[in-house]
């Protein structure tokens, strides 16, 4: 068994080497241990997002740990899928960055993480406005929308959307938000289901409602 405690340093530290390397060693265990050594990536992420609002890391250091981190949901896919319930197999949803944001580390870990639980992601990519995600809807018969932003401004992209798909006769399409200006209050007035700061979450709330 691996030290958890370990791989969360190790993921804030930045060292790939020993990341994969415990990473590879949950895998040979068996993969038993895949969610918890997921769980454990995620930790460090915080930590690199710490030290980051520190200022001891900068915008290069992001991205080399959304790169990490997406090798590493790689690295435990199997492990992630076969231990998964089948709820949220081969269910597709729709995934972007909303229109006038250009962040894409967030997203592309969750899309990650999601895939790993066996949805079909259609990724839109950045600054996506709400008229291609209507229309993306329309023509994949999506129930399920995640919405990705990290600037303030996102907030009224991701309500233009969510009151774009209501207009276009959607309600029954389910829509979480994630990013770091999202909140309680922010998901009410943008009107969406439900929203997350975690890409363990969003999995969650997508898995659950793949479910219903």
């Amino acid at each position: 068994m691996i030290d958890f405690n370990a791989l969360a340093e190790a993921m804030g530290d930045l060292d790939e080497d020993t990341v994969k390397r415990l990473l590879n060693q949950v895998m040979e265990e068996g993969g038993q241990e895949a969610q918890k050594a997921m769980e454990a990536c995620q930790k460090g992420m915080d930590i690199v997002g710490d030290l980051f609002e520190k200022g001891d890391y900068f915008v290069g250091d992001l991205i080399y740990a959304g790169e990490l981190m997406t090798d590493a949901v790689g690295i435990l896919k199997d492990a992630l899928v076969s231990g998964s319930e089948e709820s949220g197999h081969r269910t597709k949803m729709v995934l972007c960055t909303v229109k006038d944001d250009l962040h894409d580390i967030g997203k592309n870990i969750v899309k990650a993480m999601l895939e790993a639980n066996g949805f079909e992601v259609l990724d839109l990519g950045i600054d996506v406005p709400a008229e291609e995600i209507v229309r993306a809807v329309e023509e994949n018969q999506i129930k399920i929308v995640a919405l990705s932003g990290v600037l303030t401004l996102a907030l009224d992209s991701m309500k233009m959307t969510v009151d774009a798909l209501k207009a276009a006769g959607h309600e029954e399409v389910r829509v979480i938000i994630g990013g770091a200006p999202v909140s309680e209050s922010a998901c009410q007035w943008i009107g969406a289901d439900e929203w997350a700061h975690n890409p363990q979450k969003t999995v969650k709330v997508c898995r659950d409602w793949a479910a219903s």
